[in-house]
């Protein structure tokens, strides 16, 4: 009930910007962030400065293409610095502004929360299948991020 309080407080107190509304700015930002490779370009730029290559190792399964449009709407949205060396062969830098790692904090204890419930969710999900499988539910969801993300 409390967090149904906090959550209510919250909607009400939006002034300018109210993330329910379709027009709202903030829920582009919303999504920039919790996307897939958002919210694990966080996480890994929340354990340092990488570059581009590094990530991509980091973040398994991600496409260069996907990569460069995450950084990309996260640099735009004031999360993430690009750093160019102006080198020859290129060398790009990207870490976390202090606004990033604002939001790396929550998004980190999100990923956190979500690595630490898997059991209570797999054996929901497991309850809710017909069969009992919960991978016939959601096959990738039993897939960890790695352990040095």
């Amino acid at each position: 009930m409390e967090t149904a309080v906090r959550a209510q407080k919250m909607l009400d107190s939006f002034a300018r910007a109210n993330v329910l509304a379709s027009e709202c700015p903030s829920r582009q930002v919303l999504q920039h962030l919790t996307s897939r490779w958002g919210v694990l370009v966080m996480a890994v730029l929340a354990t340092g400065t990488f570059r581009f290559a590094q990530l991509r190792r980091k973040i398994d399964g991600v496409s260069e293409r996907m990569l460069a449009q995450t950084l990309q709407q996260l640099e735009q949205d004031g999360f993430v610095l690009r750093h160019d060396h102006g080198e020859v062969p290129p060398r790009v830098d990207y870490t976390l502004t202090p606004l990033g790692e604002e939001a790396a904090g929550h998004l980190v204890g999100l990923v956190a929360w979500i690595e630490e419930s898997m059991p209570r969710v797999k054996a929901a999900q497991a309850a809710a299948a017909p069969d009992g499988d919960a991978d016939a539910i959601t096959p990738s969801v039993g897939r960890s991020v790695p352990a040095t993300a």
